[in-house]
């Protein structure tokens, strides 16, 4: 049987070990040291389990297995003395689509525990499908003794490299090839690294202090920008490269996420649709405990975290909770948007202002009512980004033109800014109810500098009811 190599993130993932003797305690500080979340039942437990469980590394239950303890596992080990209560154990975790191992006992294991060789980030796994545990440590330790000691403080300098690279140089075979050629160079952290130069030969010199290393103890609050990995500023970069923990919101892409550190906590509190996974206290307290924790933390939030980003809020958390804060700003999603659009927001000839405003609010989300949108008459010389317009563009563009706002003015809705699948689709105001509203996320531009993308016809509903009704006027 051939089996599939895998390494698996198990932090804070709940995990399940039934014995808690000599056997089962290798396992046990196995899965401590990958920060699972780890629940020991046994009748009796040696001495080092219960120093573990008095320490708070597991929760040690004295008693026997009940097929209710595998219940909201991830995954289960059984280490036991006794053959039956491991067949038992792995067959009611099959049951229920578990994947177990049965220690010492390679017809009850769905895997294998393997043979580590370690230096920091690098593992060199070694398995034998259970057919000799002896043969792994013997290989084990010959590739130990043949593996430099200093190979951890290598790959981490060769993986702040390579991010860099990411970061700075455009996708393709060249790049490829590059990160080929320095996987197999020496590479130290300083700006004088023949590596480094290999990489970058034009750049000219910096100091080593200008790269920008998330503390430990505080939290940053960076903006991911509109989802183009391209437009992270340098210093999200290089924070997000670096901290122990992000905690991102769900429009962040999984392009940007991957350039987070080897080894960082990625963790989704994202809020989408209405669907509130993460409370906004429950993130202020993640923020707060993994701070206090000693761990630098990234708040990665979509486009700016100023701009309808509820940085107002988590700033004021942070600072009642006296653990240190910076925001980084980034590229807000109107701005992407105009620059996806080749329009300017501003002309000298049609708007001399800006605004930026939202559909969504936070004291209308309890009762789920919909006041006007808009309070009072809007300057006909600016452009407004409408940021979370929600699906319902009548109602929007009612409230619009109840505001005074003229038939005519150009809209373009755009959803996905600045990535592969970006749809943009022009309107004028009157045209913008009528209009499917797409895929989300999606923002609305409105102005007079958007008039040579707009439809110049006005649709035939405007002399509707409708219409009427809207801006008062009479047939």
């Amino acid at each position: 049987m051939s089996l599939f190599p895998i390494f698996i993130k198990l932090e804070r993932r709940r995990c399940l070990i039934v014995g808690a003797g000599n056997v089962a305690l290798e396992k046990i500080t196995s899965l401590v040291r990958a920060g699972a979340t780890l629940r020991v039942i046994a009748p009796t437990a040696c001495e080092a389990v219960r120093q573990l469980a008095a320490g708070g590394k597991v929760a040690l239950e004295l008693r026997r297995f009940e097929e209710a303890d595998l219940e909201g596992q991830a995954l289960v080990v059984t280490a036991t003395d006794s053959r039956d209560v491991n067949r038992r154990v792995f067959l009611a975790a099959q049951q229920r689509g578990l994947l177990c191992n049965s220690v010492d006992d390679p017809p009850n294991c769905d895997f294998y525990f393997s043979s580590i060789v370690q230096r920091g980030n690098l593992q060199i796994a070694i398995s034998t499908a259970g057919e000799s545990p002896a043969l792994a440590q013997r290989l084990r330790q010959e590739i130990d003794a043949r593996l430099p000691e200093d190979t951890a403080e290598w790959l981490d300098n060769l993986g702040s490299l390579r991010r860099e690279i990411l970061a700075t140089l455009p996708a393709g075979s060249e790049r490829k090839a590059l990160l080929h050629t320095l996987a197999e160079r020496a590479v130290c952290s300083s700006d004088e690294c023949p590596s480094r130069k290999l990489a970058f030969p034009e750049r000219p010199e910096r100091k080593k202090s200008s790269r920008t290393t998330a503390q430990k103890g505080t939290v940053y609050l960076v903006g991911a920008g509109p989802g183009d990995p391209d437009l992270l500023t340098l210093k999200a970069a290089d924070l997000l490269a670096t901290a122990d923990v992000v905690l991102h919101d769900d429009l962040v892409p999984q392009a940007i996420l991957d350039r987070a550190g080897v080894g960082a906590n990625v963790i989704s509190v994202g809020k989408r649709c209405g669907s509130r996974r993460t409370t906004q206290q429950q993130i202020h307290e993640l923020m707060i405990e993994k701070a206090r924790g000693g761990a630098s933390v990234v708040r990665l939030k979509s486009g700016d975290p100023l701009i309808f980003g509820r940085a107002g809020e988590e700033i004021e958390a942070l600072e009642q909770a006296q653990v240190p804060c910076e925001v980084v700003p980034g590229v807000t999603a109107m701005f992407a948007a105009a620059a996806a659009a080749r329009k300017s927001l501003t002309d000298r000839r049609s708007a001399s202002k800006v605004i930026l405003t939202t559909a969504h609010h936070a004291s209308t989300s309890d009762t789920g009512e919909r006041p006007s949108f808009w309070r009072g008459s809007l300057p006909n010389d600016a452009t407004l980004g409408i940021y979370m317009p929600g699906r319902d563009l009548r109602a929007l563009a009612w409230d619009m033109l109840k505001a005074g706002l003229p038939a005519d003015l150009p809209c373009l809705v755009m959803s996905h800014i600045s990535l592969p699948g970006e749809e943009s689709r022009s309107t004028t105001l009157a045209g913008l109810g009528d209009l499917d509203p797409g895929p989300a996320p999606l923002l609305i531009l409105a102005g007079w500098p958007l008039a040579a993308q707009a439809e110049a016809v006005i649709p035939d509903f405007i002399q509707t009811e409708f219409f009427e009704d809207a801006v008062g006027l009479e047939r």
